[in-house]
This record gives C-alpha cells, structure tokens and sequence, in this order.
C-alpha cells in the first residue's frame, strides 16, 4: 500500500461487447466500519473520530520496497462467491477486506484486497503464521490452507513462467519458492506457489457458480506486521503484474482485463471483476512503467477552494493508503492554499496526529473547509468528497478537524480518503483509470447488472464441525431490499457474519496498495 489508506470500496463489472457476458463480485470493508465491529463481536478498537483512531490507522499502512522507484480477457463480470462486499476491518490494519474460498473442499479466507501488489498468498502449512485466533480478533478464527487437503491443488514447478525465482529452485521440477519484502517493519511474506481452485459467482443472468484455477502464494513463513494486525489471514493482490488476480481471470477468460472498486464513507465497499465501467465516468490514462507497474496517472493541477494550482506530477492510486501523501511542491502548494482559506483558528489538537495543518470547530460548531479537486491529464476532474478528518472525543463531541493529507518524499499516493464516494475503474485493458461519484449502495444502472443473485448457488462445501457456522443475512432490509445468504465458509471458519451480499452493486472498494 502506500501512505496511508482512509476509506476504500471496491465493485468489479466486466463488460464484453459483443456477448452476453457474466459477472464476479465481493463485498469489502473497514476495520473501523460499525459492520465489522458488529462481526467481531466487540468494539476493541479506538472509538471512531478521536485523535487515537487517525494515528492508528495512519500507523498501520505498508509500503513496499520498491515504491521508491515506482516511477485480454474475453470473460464477463464475477465477483468472489461470497459476494461483492468489501470490509475495513477494526483491528487489522485498516485495509479492505473478502471472504474468499479456495480449494476442494473449500476453506475461506479473510483476505486483505491490495492495489498495491500483485501475489494472492494464504496463510498455508505453518512454519511461522499469525495465529487462528487471538484476544485481538473478538470472535473471529481463522484458517489455514493445505495443499494436501485439497483434492484439486497442485503444484506450480520452477518451469512455469509465473516462476520468478527460478535461481533459487533445485530443479525445474521444484516447487517454486516465492518472497515479498515490505517495507512495513520488515513485514514479509515467504513459501511456495500453489494452484487451487478460487470459487466465483456471476453477475449477468442467471447466476451461477464459476471456479477459476489460480496461482497463490502457500505462505508458510510470514514476518512483521502479517503476524499482528495486518492482513493476518492472507492478501490477495490487485496489482497489474502476470501473477495478480485479475490478470489471471484475464488471462483465463473469466473476466474482462478490468475491474471497479467502491468506497463508502461508512467503511463498507464493493470490488467487481470484469466492470469495464461506464460512459458517463470521468477517466484518465494510466501511465505504464514496466519496472514498476503500478495503478499510476498523471496530475496537471488542482482546485482548493477558489485557487487555481498548475503543478504536474504522477500519483499512484493505491487503496492500501488511508491518507493521500504528496510531496512537495505540490503538497505544499495544496496545503498553504487551505490554510489561507480557513476561516477556523489553527489548532495541533493532538501530537499523535500525522497531519499538519489541523484546526479548532467554531464557536458556531460549523465546518465548512474549502473544496479540493485534482486535474489530471486529458482535462477530467478528479473530486476529492471528504479531505479533512474531525475529531471527535470518546463521546462522538466534535473538538476539531485536520487537512487528511501528508508530506511524502518523492512518492505520491492517492490514498483510500481522497476516493470516497468513488466508484473507481481500473481498467487494464484500456489502460486507463475511471470514476464517478457513485452511492456503493446502489445499483449502477448506466452498466448491464444483473437480476439478483440466486442464494442458492454455492460451491460444494466440506462436512461442518463444532467450530462452523452458517452465514445469514443481515436482519431489516438492505438497501435496495434484496438479501442473499453468503457462501458457508469451511468448517474451521468461525467469523460471525452478518451482512448483506446484496446484488452485485457497480461500485465499489478499495485501492489497498501495500507498497
């Protein structure tokens, strides 16, 4: 990820011109959101708004090593079988989180969905993994994976071409080894590539299950910050590399070479792959850097308040920051153009805030901060919905607000609080980078949706023990008024759930970038 991450969604729609294509999702959220704190059964993290909250989740992103340097699929849409949800979740490390399932039979996972990077990798036949459960996770257990539990799993041999540490294998019949290094307190992840079957439901028509061989990561050896409150059950990467998730559903004719991404303000989001957008979005080209291929677009200008800002630079937009980072001049430029147009006496507030330019509510208890958009090449406009942050006291009293951006040096990320309200499109097919205000409550009607989901089309699933449970819908009517119960997780699966998994929603969560 990036910087730092504030509110993420995503929604994956795929479009296919000429067929009548289908459609996978998954819903994604918060760690912070009231719907997650409402699955872990308890309410462990720092009340929402307060100073101690802002620090958490800045202190939790991860970035990678190499962001120094950063510089066809013919399917429909799908989205992962238990639906096209995202989640922030409270306790683990504010990224964005799906419950997917893998192997025969299958055994979920609460992975973190990242922009960032580009390997899906499992906790898997334990050498060093955080643990299935611990005081900090409530109620939550989670499980591991094991090749030799699955009746579809095999091998990925040193031979293959998504192999890229072949120096490092006996021969090229050797299962290949893989590492991540992150830059996060020597956060890594190591083991060997498997390939197992990722469960997937469409979204045209009518619905139906569809099980997409995929490349992952068996982590047997994880380090820093995976063994604690980030992404401890697995990550799954979004990233534009031959071995991330949607270049292999690409690459395998499941879903179009794009996907979307939703983020609510309410920490709740949606990610669907295969959504080519729409027509109606605004959109930019992605710059393509072959060493360093990330989700990166260029930056002509922004708007703060009634000053016009004419400074070029190239911006990653990275669903694994919480809060955009910018380094100068342009953060400079943006920030000093703020304070000049606040009305509000400046205040520190707080020394654990990682943020600048805070101020004190008026005795009115009024805040109106000057609107902030970025310009970026081609002329489209890019809102920012909510760029400051209020902080609150332990009972939900207002005391101030903060400009939510901070001082990078030499990287720039556009992070999970300048996207909210979003519906973002990364389409790597077009390659470019879409998005429009959009409610991830509602349905996308400018894009073919589907009708709603059949709640009975779940993939087979392994005989149930003392420690399962059965998902239901969440009580009271959804949004739009369809309830869809979600995959039945495997037996060692024991996350309470209780939401919707409405019909695939075209908006949705998350740039997580762990970079």
């Amino acid at each position: 990820m990036a910087a730092a991450a504030a509110w993420v969604r995503v929604a994956f729609l795929a479009a296919v011109a000429a067929s009548a294509a289908e459609a996978l999702s998954l819903d994604v959220h918060h760690r912070y959101s009231a719907i997650v704190r409402e699955w872990a059964g308890h309410h462990s993290g720092p009340p929402a708004g307060t100073a101690e909250y802002y620090a958490a989740l800045a202190g939790h992103d991860l970035r990678r090593r190499s962001l120094a340097s950063a510089g066809p699929g013919a399917g429909g849409e799908v989205a992962f079988a238990d639906g096209n949800d995202t989640y922030r979740l409270n306790d683990f490390g504010f990224l964005h989180y799906a419950v997917v399932a893998l192997g025969t039979p299958n055994v979920t996972f609460l992975v973190a969905l990242d922009t960032g990077s580009d390997l899906f990798w499992v906790p898997c036949d334990c050498i060093k993994c955080a643990p299935l459960v611990s005081p900090n996770y409530g109620n939550l257990k989670f499980d591991v994976y094991s090749p030799q539990k699955s009746s579809t799993s095999r091998k990925v041999p040193c031979s293959s071409n998504l192999c890229d540490q072949q120096s490092a294998c006996l021969s090229t019949s050797s299962s290949c080894p893989y590492s991540i290094e992150y830059l996060s307190d020597n956060t890594s992840s190591s083991g060997v590539l498997v390939e197992d079957l990722l469960y997937l439901i469409t979204e045209y028509g009518q619905p139906k299950i569809v099980t997409a061989p995929i490349t992952f990561g068996c982590g047997q050896v994880q380090t820093g910050s995976f063994l604690g409150n980030a992404a401890p059950n697995g990550l799954l990467g979004l990233g534009m590399d031959s071995k991330s998730v949607p270049s292999l559903l690409a690459s395998g004719g499941v879903a179009a070479n794009s996907f979307s991404m939703c983020f609510g303000e309410d920490g709740h989001g949606r990610i669907n792959f295969g959504d080519t957008g729409s027509s109606d979005q605004q959109e930019t080209p992605l710059n393509i850097y072959k060493q360093n291929p990330y989700y990166n677009i260029s930056i002509t200008g922004a708007m703060v308040g009634s000053k016009s800002i004419n400074s070029k630079f190239s911006a990653i937009v990275d669903s694994g920051t919480s809060f955009t980072a910018l380094s100068d001049p342009m953060y400079t430029e943006i920030t000093s153009s703020f304070d000049s147009q606040v009305e509000d006496k400046p205040s520190q507030l707080d020394s654990s805030l990682p943020f600048e330019f805070c101020y004190s509510v008026s005795s009115k208890g009024s805040i109106n901060p000057p609107n902030i958009s970025l310009t970026a090449i081609g002329g489209s406009v890019f809102p920012v919905n909510d760029p400051i942050i209020t902080i609150t006291d332990t009972a939900s009293n207002p005391l101030g607000y903060c400009l939510a951006m901070m001082k990078s040096e030499g990287v720039n990320l556009i992070g999970e609080n300048f996207m909210s309200g979003l519906k973002i499109v990364f389409d790597r097919e077009r390659k470019v980078l879409g998005w429009k205000f959009f409610d991830c409550y509602s349905v996308d009607n400018s894009s073919r949706l589907p009708a709603n989901p059949n709640p009975s089309a779940v993939p087979p699933k392994p005989p149930m023990g003392p420690n399962s449970y059965t998902p239901e819908a969440a009580k009271g009517a959804s949004p739009n008024g369809t309830q869809v119960n979600v995959l039945q997780p495997s037996a060692g699966f024991s996350l309470k759930l209780h939401f919707n998994t409405n019909v695939f929603i075209a908006a949705a969560l998350l740039f997580v970038a762990i970079l």
